[in-house]
């Protein structure tokens, strides 16, 4: 499952696009039936049900959690590569994020229900305090969403995204229901003027994705072997599914981590964190606004935003919205390092080029390269 990522027909589309992920039709079944009688079933049992499969799956060997270094290594091992073959002592390539910034970080909100949206506030506040701002994720048809909601989230600065039609887990249950969901699906991203899209559950299938007809998506975790439809990309960076730009949730989520796996912290969220900068990679959170109804549980968010706010800080990390990140992605694969006249390295290839920097990698130990982001 776990293929040599220095190998030279190593395929990165195999974890990107989670074929490694052979589907149990007998697990699958299993899924379905948990939606079916989820409605019916008390609120503790369906915790109680989660946590018994938390416990199994917290073991799981591959994608390892929580983290896995697959692609990182096959970053390396492709960098290494051109160096060998150059001759040179290090390799230009286009650095990862705008203006040589070191790492990125985006907050996304899964908007469950009526609860969630009156919490908006408070949560938005929270933000404001420490100048961050996220993307608010709506279902189209799961519940009323009060006039004035979404230009609430604009007016302090947040995008709006569509958060499937129904949470009813039925959207990527098979091709029939999900071609019966994308005439609503196109109209609500429309209608609201949305660029983004997040599947209910995070269910998915990458072969389907871009026929959402948006800019981007944020239903892939990197690794995540709690949620009902386990594994991950295996990606801290974004990436293509066709013409549409995934943005990986490489954080745990909130109800993962307060509800199922118990853990009243946010240890978690910051030893991940500061993985993920000393890798260059996306820090995505993505936190539930009816999740955070208790005064303890914003305190806790709270104070990983400070953390957070201060990593950015100190790690020259970009803090944007997820509508940014993906159009960045986007031009900067139109991008390419060139070599002018004088000898110089330089960005080529569309006015994005103005935004972006040249970042070098050299050899480095233990068969790793060193990733220099906007040195010169």
């Amino acid at each position: 499952m776990r293929k040599d990522p220095a190998a030279p027909d190593f395929d990165p589309d195999y974890y990107l696009r989670e074929r490694y992920a052979e589907r149990d039709e007998g697990q699958s079944a299993v899924m379905r039936a948990y939606y079916l009688l989820k409605p019916l079933m008390p609120r503790r049992l369906q915790i109680a049900m989660r946590r018994r499969h938390a416990a199994r799956r917290a073991h799981t060997e591959f994608p390892a959690w929580p983290n896995e270094s697959l692609l990182i290594e096959y970053e390396h091992a492709r960098l290494r590569r051109e160096l060998e073959a150059s001759g040179a002592e290090r390799v230009p390539f286009v650095g990862y994020w705008p203006e040589g910034k070191q790492f990125a970080s985006i907050i996304s909100h899964d908007v469950e229900g009526p609860d969630g949206i009156a919490n908006i506030p408070r949560v938005l506040e929270i933000e404001r305090r420490h100048g961050l701002v996220s993307c608010w994720n709506f279902c189209g048809e799961w519940y009323d969403i009060p006039e004035g909601t979404f230009e609430m989230v604009r007016e302090a600065g947040c995008e709006v995204g569509l958060h499937g039609v129904l949470h009813d887990g039925k959207l990527f249950r098979d091709r029939q229901s999900f071609e019966s969901n994308l005439p609503k699906i196109h109209h609500y991203l429309r209608e609201w003027g949305a660029v983004g899209f997040r599947s209910p559950a995070t269910h998915r299938n990458a072969e389907w994705m871009h026929e959402l007809g948006c800019l981007y998506d944020g239903s892939f975790p990197d690794t995540d072997p709690f949620e009902p439809q386990a594994g991950g990309c295996c990606s801290i960076l974004p990436f293509f599914l066709d013409d549409l730009v995934e943005l990986p949730i490489t954080l745990v989520q909130d109800h993962t981590l307060w509800e199922i796996l118990d853990e009243e912290s946010i240890d978690r969220w910051k030893e991940k964190s500061e993985w993920l900068a000393a890798n260059h990679g996306l820090v995505q959170l993505l936190v539930h606004p009816d999740y955070l109804l208790s005064d303890d549980r914003l305190a806790l968010y709270d104070a990983f935003l400070e953390y957070l706010a201060a990593l950015n800080r100190r790690s020259d990390g970009w803090h944007a919205l997820p509508r940014e990140v993906a159009e960045w992605w986007r031009d900067r694969a139109a991008l390419e390092c060139a070599t002018d006249e004088n000898g110089e390295v330089e960005v080529v290839g569309s006015p994005a080029a103005s935004r972006a920097t040249v970042a070098w990698a050299q050899a480095g130990a233990d068969d790793r390269v060193a990733l220099a982001m906007g040195a010169g």
